[in-house]
């Protein structure tokens, strides 16, 4: 049952992030549209903002992955 729960959770993690960096990337790029002398500053904070939730679901796998190694004394 354990290993369910952390197959869930590193799921949930990668759909979060994944719907988190695309609504990042049409934003930034939108703007960049908009306003093509600002892409560079742009550019800047959209990078800072696909990192950082990445960041996040590295943190998940890793701790799954943690989870599943040590087995019965965490999952339980």
């Amino acid at each position: 049952m354990g290993l369910i729960g952390i197959g869930i959770a590193v799921g949930l993690a990668a759909i979060g992030v994944a719907i988190g960096q695309g609504m990042a990337a049409s934003a930034g790029l939108s703007g960049m549209a908009r306003q093509p002398e600002a892409a560079d500053n742009i550019r800047q904070g959209l990078l800072l903002s696909l990192v950082f939730p990445e960041l996040v679901f590295l943190l998940t796998f890793v701790l799954g992955i943690l989870m599943m190694v040590l087995g019965a004394n965490v999952v339980k």
